[in-house]
């Protein structure tokens, strides 16, 4: 897919991976729609781009904001749809658990009603994570969640075709989803990517170039690529 001239929905567009990934679009040359839960919080994206505000988790307001922006070529959601439980599955409680697959819904929706205006030859990209396939301790709900978006992105590739669905599975990313900072931000990321091959935290720049080329390839659907620093291997 040339990008250029094409028009973009990024939702989760204002923050992390999900900004990196509208910025990206945006210097290629795509007209670009960034969807936020709360955009007039968003001081840090470029002038030109269109921002729209919608809970991933309120159908109609999917639906309604879809419909508005149509037709467009690129779809994307890095949105992770609320919190995320985290510790050992025996200690949960089991309401967080539950809730831990707010993302799935919110990219259910996405994918359920935004699909119908994207034009034929287009791109889905949905943002998981490496503990979809090798879940560390602690990570249960983060894991089950990535695992049934992959399944949803597998399952629902044949039938959109020849529109193209795909998955970007991050490892550890440095975004702002981590509230900490200096050298408690510093450790945290330290700990988290010291069994890693490549052992720091990635940027949401790199991130977003797996979403590029998943955009781009036309020869790609219903996969996942991995940009982890050697997660699945360490």
């Amino acid at each position: 897919m040339e990008i250029a001239g094409k028009k973009a929905l990024v939702f989760g567009g204002t923050s992390g991976i999900g900004l990196a990934t509208t910025k990206k679009l945006f210097e290629l040359g795509a007209n670009v729609v960034a969807v936020s839960r709360y955009p007039e919080k968003a001081d840090n994206v470029p002038k030109g781009i269109n921002l729209k505000k919608c809970d991933v988790l309120d159908r109609e307001g999917v639906q309604s904001l879809v419909k508005e922006c149509a037709p467009y070529d690129i779809l994307v959601s890095a949105a992770t749809g609320g919190a995320r439980a985290i510790g050992p599955f025996l200690e949960m409680d089991m309401d967080g658990y539950r809730d831990s697959f707010d993302k799935l819904w919110g990219y259910a929706n996405i994918v359920r009603y935004g699909t119908e205006f994207l034009s034929d030859n287009g791109s889905i990209v949905l943002v998981s994570g490496t503990p979809a396939r090798k879940t560390k301790p602690g990570q249960v709900a983060i894991g089950s969640v990535g695992g049934a978006v992959e399944t949803l992105v597998r399952a629902v590739a044949p039938e959109i075709a020849p529109k193209r669905i795909n998955i970007l599975a991050p490892g550890t990313i440095n975004t702002p989803m981590v509230p900490l900072e200096g050298n408690e931000r510093a450790s945290f990321y330290s700990k988290a990517t010291a069994d890693n091959i490549i052992p720091r935290a990635g940027t949401a720049d790199e991130a977003s170039q797996g979403i590029i080329f998943l955009i781009q390839n036309d020869f790609v659907t219903g996969t996942t690529v991995d940009v982890d620093g050697g997660w699945l291997l360490s």
